[in-house]
Formats: C-alpha cells, structure tokens, sequence
C-alpha cells in the first residue's frame, strides 16, 4: 500500500529534475497524488477504514495547498504538472 523507495525515486527524478530533489513542489505532488491513488483503491474494498479516509482527505489538502502554491509562483509549471497528472479536466 506504500509507495517503495525506487518508485519514490523514479517519481522524483520523472517531475523533480531528479532523485536526490526530494524538495521540489512537482515531486511532492506527484508522490501525493501516487499515494491518494493507491488508498482511493484501498477505500474502494474497505469501505469502513474511516482511519486511512482521514488520512486521504489530509493527502488531498496538502496536495491541494503544494498546487496552490505552485500556481502562484511558477503558473507554466503548474499548467504542465496538471497536464502530466491528469488532475483537473
């Protein structure tokens, strides 16, 4: 259900520039929306785990504001991190 250290890898040398920037706004990003992937599925079989549908809800937020943030400063960036990721429509 987590996501391993060569997919977290590969996730932030694909959006981050590279592996070792764990810092990089697209990076957290795409690692979050990897995560609320993989629990959404999770919910879908196990519809009573309220625990992990707190933690989903906290993932969207936290995502929500690194977005917020990326569009205010960087809003090409923001346009082609939505773009790769399929957020919004």
């Amino acid at each position: 259900m987590s996501v391993t250290t060569e997919k977290k890898a590969t996730i932030f040398a694909q959006y981050g520039g590279n592996a070792k920037n764990t810092g990089s706004i697209e990076g957290q990003v795409a690692l979050l929306t990897e995560r609320i992937l993989d629990i959404s599925n999770h919910l879908k079989v196990n519809k009573k785990d309220f625990s992990s549908q707190r933690g989903l809800m906290k993932m969207v937020g936290q995502r929500k504001r690194l977005l917020s943030y990326l569009s205010k400063h960087n809003l090409t960036g923001y346009r082609q991190l939505i773009e790769k990721l399929g957020l919004r429509k």
